[in-house]
């Protein structure tokens, strides 16, 4: 079975849910308040997603941000997602990943999400 449908059959687990969509925090986070925006129905991608989904994912994103900031107050977020192996997608289960962002994590966060391919912060 798929370990975010197994999450899903455990909403004491959940930091938020609405009908379509839960959030958790993300197992191994790489940041503090790292979450896991996941929908319920199982769905490999974005692309798979209805609107009323994606509609759903953007409720959880807006909530929990407004949650995080007020546990962890953090000075900005990257918000990510990956469809397909190709692309880093580990479990094949729709998630939008929710990163906290704090002065210093990393020394140059300027780039952002281009930091995912080498070489790519430059334009």
């Amino acid at each position: 079975m798929c370990l975010f449908c197994d999450f899903a059959a455990q909403p004491e687990r959940f930091l938020w849910e609405n009908d379509l969509a839960f959030a958790i925090f993300d197992g191994f986070p790489i940041s503090k308040g790292h979450t896991l925006i996941i929908t319920k129905r199982h769905i490999e991608t974005i692309f798979e997603a209805t609107d009323a989904e994606l509609l759903a994912i953007g409720e959880g994103l807006r909530t929990v941000k407004s949650r995080l900031d007020a546990q962890y107050h953090p000075a900005g977020y990257n918000i990510g997602n990956n469809n397909g192996a190709a692309a880093g997608q580990t479990v094949m289960h729709l998630h939008v990943h929710l990163i906290p962002r704090y002065p210093g994590d990393v020394p140059l966060p300027r780039g952002g999400v281009r930091n995912i391919v080498p070489g790519k912060t430059e334009y």
